[in-house]
């Protein structure tokens, strides 16, 4: 999190963001008031310092915000807490974050702005809340629709805030040919666990702890995973294709411009070293001392804090020494009490009597005896006098009694402390091991980061692939912008066509949503009944802009999207009592931000213009303006219930009337929904009113008031254009890494032999799935005379990985291979959703996978069955056998014998 502060210069407004962990500095300059706001609400940070500059403004007084522009700004500060500064904007707030956090003035930070021209304006408050990047009550959010629900955290994050800062067309251009990969990938991917939510702030707590040297293993194992992962992508060529685009954004994201071959040779050489360094999961060669007379607790809580944390052939004297004072504590306790104990059993009444036991006293980290009821008198001639007679109190660490019940020995006392004492010197020296490993990795910090951010990006980009094929959304043909100002497009090229355009909150696939399609060349007056989708089109159209241009899926079903320079969605203001100003003030003043920040690239979307003011003036108001956005050209919509600018001498040369649709059904006008030529005059205020609970008397009466007054102006007649479609009832709502060689444990070669085993029932399997289903196929071709045979392509998927968004809708056949060597085969749409099902289930996070897609359900469920009554004939064992009763077909014994594997 950063520290921010905003300052205002001769473009606008600035806003500066400095990393005291990273020591690096970012400004964004331009930016509007309304932009600024919307980067205050979504940033998380830890200061907000506000520069001097933004107390002057046009009215010449120093009371900021009081009087016209800063309003809004002044509004989301005043609630915030934030100091103020003077003098250069940058140095000075460099200067207060030294003192700040009490860093050297000799301290540099390192300038990482990304340039900003030819990058669309960030989105202002207004539309980023009224398409739902903010989410907004009442309002359909498009983060949610973006992405499974299953995604959450940093990915979600990167999405949003790539919404609100638009990139520039190059970069929109590679995340959308990286979207085009991912569509298409067929191997299995990284899980990409690096970015769970429980670690938002990972990347920062790493490098603090690297620069302080207090990383420990876990740290060190999650920044190997994140290596790993990009090793992985870098390993296969569907995916290395995919890793390379990545680059560019993940420049823009961090304002780190690191080389591919530089991210990939320093990825490996921290996999090496971590590797070499750090005990990873499922290495068994450091398991806690245990003792038949020590309880286990002790050596639990005195060896966990250290064993586990780096390989043992760095510690192994100090392994050894800890080895050797075990055993010798666990003899010295053995022959000082188990007599004493013996003897109390063999002579205590049945009725009671002394008891005696050895306890671990955990406040004091010492292995005592308890001795209850009991007294350390000597027994003449009895077993276990020599032993009383060395028993003494047990002592706390201040030399005090600790009761009447504990005792020990000297012999017993001297083993704990030897047994402290190596102990604490091994766990020094696990410290002092991974001290220098954070010392080593402190300088490829630049490059963690940079993976760690590239693997966020590639989290989202793979979940909203995923879910824009589930959704049935499409790629859009994104046009590049002319380069100079003065170059018109030819024949309307950077026009804007959505065909098939539903609403963003509609699942597509449901088949729920009216669709329309969208040509627009020029600015649209659309008119329409309420209830008529007039604002479900402009948020709809609004959001297919922003994602195209952002290089994400649209939901349509095909798309051309000009690359805007900023896109504006303004619709219902309320008034804003804290600026004193009524909502008709805050309309215009937004509306204001829009023709200001408009040019001839721009998307302008305004919905219902003018509607708080007297209704001549409004209308007026509304067609100067778009007498202005026609003038420069812009694409855009201005929709408007006030008719009377039908009648306004407008100088609107290229504006073309749109409508939303009407039909005439028993005696009713009703909304289609559908986009169409001409102008609607029909409000359906009345049908509106009545339907949403307006009683009948106030309508009958409202209809005689319009009958006696308009009907006579020749107001009430119906629309200029007959506007003929069908109807629909539909609603609107809203590689390899080199190897460290090192000195193998028997464990170690048990667990390798291990893999061995799985990689080899891996192959066993797949050749088994392949030859069966392969001859199915074969006999079905033969039978049913298909064009085409169908060739069984079985996907691995590892342990710690998951399906490509290739399977998303898919029907899939798979066999799970549990870490016990059963098999399990199932068949499903829903390849991801099943995966993560079964590793969610005890025992099973580590299971692998196996999978083919074949044309339909029907065939894959005729697969499933078959794979399920003929495995166990080539003896592999099946948890799910029973599931083969289910259906007759592949209960048969088939021959193998002259089976082709395509």
């Amino acid at each position: 999190m950063p520290v921010v502060g905003i300052s205002r210069s001769a473009r606008g407004y600035c806003m500066n963001l400095v990393l005291e962990t990273m020591k690096t500095y970012s400004s964004e300059d331009g930016l509007t008031e309304e932009a600024l706001v919307t980067k205050l609400r979504t940033c998380r940070y830890h200061h907000l310092f506000l520069h001097t500059s933004l107390r002057h403004n046009s009215s010449g007084t120093c009371r900021w915000g009081e009087f016209g522009e800063g309003g809004l700004l002044w509004g989301e500060c005043a609630a915030r807490h934030f100091e103020w500064f003077e003098g250069n904007p940058v140095i000075d707030l460099l200067s207060k974050v030294k003192e700040l956090y009490g860093l050297d003035g000799e301290v540099t930070f390192r300038n990482v702005t990304v340039s900003s021209e030819n990058r669309p304006r960030p989105l202002t408050l207004g539309t980023a809340t009224q398409i739902g990047a903010i989410p907004t009550e009442g309002i359909p959010c498009l983060l949610k629709v973006l992405l499974p629900s299953n995604c959450t955290g940093l990915p979600v994050i990167y999405v949003r805030d790539l919404l609100l800062n638009p990139p520039a067309y190059e970069i929109a251009s590679k995340i959308q040919a990286t979207c085009k990969l991912m569509s298409n990938v067929t191997c299995s991917i990284p899980e990409f666990t690096c970015v769970s939510p429980a670690k938002f702030l990972f990347v920062e707590q790493l490098v603090k702890l690297l620069e302080l040297r207090e990383a420990n293993h876990i740290e060190f194992c999650r920044i190997k995973n994140v290596v790993d992962e990009v090793l992985h992508m870098h390993k296969y060529s569907e995916l290395n294709q995919i890793l390379k685009l990545l680059m560019d954004p993940t420049w823009v994201a961090t304002g780190l411009k690191i080389d591919f071959e530089t991210l990939i040779n320093e990825c490996k050489w921290a996999s090496d070293k971590i590797g070499e360094m750090i005990s990873l999961d499922g290495e068994s060669d450091q398991k806690i001392s245990s003792s038949s007379i020590v309880p286990n607790d002790f050596f639990e809580d005195m060896e966990s804090s250290w064993k586990g944390r780096v390989k043992k052939i760095h510690i192994e004297e100090e392994f050894a020494e800890v080895e050797r004072a075990a055993e010798a504590l666990t003899l010295a306790v053995t022959e000082a009490f188990m007599p004493i104990i013996t003897r109390i059993k063999a002579t205590t009444a049945p009725l009671g009597g002394p008891k005696g036991e050895i306890l671990y006293a955990r406040e004091h980290e010492a292995i005592w005896f308890k001795g209850k009821r009991f007294s350390p008198a000597v027994w003449a001639g009895t077993p276990g006098e020599e032993q009383i007679k060395h028993l003494k109190p047990a002592l706390d660490s201040k030399g005090r009694k600790v009761g009447e019940e504990w005792f020990t020995t000297m012999r017993v006392e001297d083993a704990l402390t030897r047994y402290h004492e190596v102990g604490a010197k091994a766990k020094a020296r696990v410290l002092e091991l991974l001290r220098e490993l954070s010392s080593e990795l402190q300088s490829k910090t630049n490059i963690l980061v940079f993976a760690s951010m590239l693997l966020v990006i590639a989290k989202a980009l793979f979940s909203h692939v995923s879910e824009g094929r589930r959704r049935k959304w499409v790629f859009p043909t994104l046009v590049d912008p002319p380069r100079l100002k003065d170059v018109k497009p030819l024949n309307g090229a950077y026009g804007m066509k959505l065909v098939g355009l539903s609403p963003y909150w509609f699942d597509v696939a449901e088949g729920s949503a009216v669709n329309n399609t969208v040509d627009m060349q020029s600015l649209f007056l659309l008119t329409g009944p309420n209830g008529g989708g007039k604002s479900s089109l402009l948020r709809s159209i609004c959001a297919a802009a922003l994602l195209g241009t952002c290089g994400f899926m649209v939901p349509a079903e095909s798309a051309l999207i000009p690359h805007f320079d900023s896109i504006m969605l303004h619709m219902k203001s309320y008034d804003s009592p804290a600026d004193g100003k009524s909502s008709f003030q805050v309309e215009m003043s937004e509306i204001r931000s829009i023709v200001s920040a408009t040019s001839k690239r721009s998307l302008v979307l305004i919905d219902e213009i003018c509607r708080g003011t007297e209704t001549a003036k409004g209308t007026c108001i509304a067609g100067s303006i778009v007498e202005t956005l026609d003038k420069i050209g812009c694409l855009g919509i201005v929709s408007t219930h006030l008719h009377g600018i039908f009648s306004l001498p407008l100088n609107a040369k290229n504006t073309v009337f749109k409508a939303m649709g009407t039909v005439y059904v028993n005696g009713q006008t009703k909304p289609t929904w559908k986009l169409l030529d001409g102008i609607c005059r029909e409000s359906l205020a009345f049908e509106t009113a009545k339907r949403e609970g307006i009683s009948e008397t106030i309508i009958k009466r409202a209809e005689e008031i319009y009958n006696s007054v308009y009907a006579k102006e020749g107001l009430s007649g119906g629309n200029d254009t007959e506007l003929q479609h069908v109807c629909s009832y539909a609603s609107l709502n809203g590689s390899d890494r080199p190897h460290f060689q090192s000195n193998i444990s028997r464990e170690d070669s048990e667990r390798s032999r291990s893999i061995n085993r799985m990689e080899l029932l891996q192959k066993e399997v797949e050749t088994a799935v392949t030859m069966i289903c392969q001859r199915m196929l074969i006999e079905l071709y033969r039978k049913e005379k298909t064009s085409e045979l169908t060739e069984i392509r079985c996907v691995p998927i590892g342990a710690r990985e998951q399906p490509p968004p290739s399977t998303v809708g898919a029907s899939c056949v798979y066999v799970m291979l549990r870490p016990d060597k059963k098999l399990y085969v199932g068949q499903t749409d829903d390849l991801e959703g099943r995966v993560r099902t079964h590793r969610s289930k005890e025992g099973m996070q580590k299971a692998s996978f196996l999978y083919f897609t074949v044309p339909g359900k029907s065939l894959a469920c005729q697969l499933e069955t078959l794979l399920i009554n003929q495995l166990p004939n080539q003896e592999f064992h099946l948890t799910n056998v029973a599931d083969g009763k289910h259906r007759n077909f592949g209960t048969s014994s088939l021959s193998l014998e002259g089976v082709t594997v395509c």
